[in-house]
């Protein structure tokens, strides 16, 4: 992931699939993303997916990034499908939206 003038920050969109509500899956990631020290957001969509918004680090995205693709116990990932995005700078934390 490439990084930006923002001191190396980039940033990436994902959307999770599998069985992924109803398993703690936005506050698990919340704790992994603020633990990495990214900032950004996370949220339950209508079609049972996952939505990630996450900036920082180019390191901490690409490890952030692989624990998508397990996620907390008792979920079970399908797809995590992402797209690169400049980072923004606009976030102060990283937050579950609802």
């Amino acid at each position: 992931m490439p990084g930006d003038a923002r001191g190396g920050l980039s940033a990436f969109h994902a959307t999770i699939s599998g069985s992924v509500q109803g398993v703690g899956f936005r506050y698990s990631a919340r704790r992994e993303a603020q633990a990495l020290g990214l900032r950004g957001w996370v949220r339950n969509l209508g079609d049972g997916d996952v939505e990630v918004l996450a900036e920082g680090p180019i390191g901490a995205l690409a490890a952030f990034r692989e624990w998508l693709e397990e996620g907390p116990p008792g979920a079970s990932i399908s797809s995590v499908r992402s797209e690169k995005r400049e980072a923004t700078g606009r976030f102060d934390d990283f937050s579950i939206e609802f």
